[in-house]
């Protein structure tokens, strides 16, 4: 029944097209503790290979926390994390060798990142500053966020809000392998895609 419900929702909102109008309009949005939705959400890295492409692997587990008020967006503390046994190339060989050679993911079992500052640029747009604890190191790391506003999930029957984020950091800085710059260049892309779901709702 639930799950009919929500269909009708859907198949509601697709004829009258404007409730599934994302908005970044304060007023129209709740503030409170968002969830990630971990069905459309990811984190892709990005590394210079011989200086001739940018490889590129995902990780496929990780969680998020927001604690958002879009009326005061740069007080907002976001909370994430990612297991890095579920690193991803598409080479399950190559990943058990990265997941255990590179992040040594035995005695870190956790990637986590946590906000301490949050800068607003631009109507919707930030900079997220926050420390990100990698193979053992913790160090900041800035993203640059986009805000891409919010609408109500009918799949969910609550409140959604989405973002996305890029930045890099030094894999010497977080001890990342130990191959030299001319295979694996020192900068790491890092490139996010969220959205939140609104607790309590």
């Amino acid at each position: 029944m639930k799950t009919l419900l929500r269909l009708l929702a859907l198949a509601g909102c697709l004829s009258l097209g404007a409730c599934l109008t994302p908005t970044t309009d304060p007023q129209r949005l709740p503030a409170g503790e968002w969830a990630l939705d971990t069905a459309h959400a990811s984190v892709t890295w990005q590394v210079r290979h011989m200086g001739l492409s940018w490889y590129t692997g995902r990780f496929d587990r990780l969680d998020a926390r927001l604690d958002f008020d879009p009326a005061r967006p740069d007080a907002a503390q976001l909370t994430a994390s990612i297991d890095p046994t579920s690193i991803s190339t598409g080479d399950p060989a190559f990943d058990s060798d990265l997941a255990a050679g590179w992040l040594h993911a035995d005695r870190n079992p956790q990637i986590l990142f946590e906000s301490t500052s949050i800068r607003i640029t631009g109507e919707t747009s930030g900079a997220v500053t926050g420390n990100l604890t990698l193979n053992g190191v913790t160090a900041p790391v800035t993203l640059d966020v986009t805000f891409h506003g919010g609408v109500t999930n009918p799949l969910e029957g609550r409140p959604a809000i989405g973002f996305s984020a890029d930045g890099a950091l030094d894999r010497d800085t977080f001890n990342i392998g130990n191959l030299p710059h001319s295979i694996v260049g020192p900068t790491v892309r890092i490139l996010v895609e969220a959205e939140f779901l609104r607790e309590g709702d």
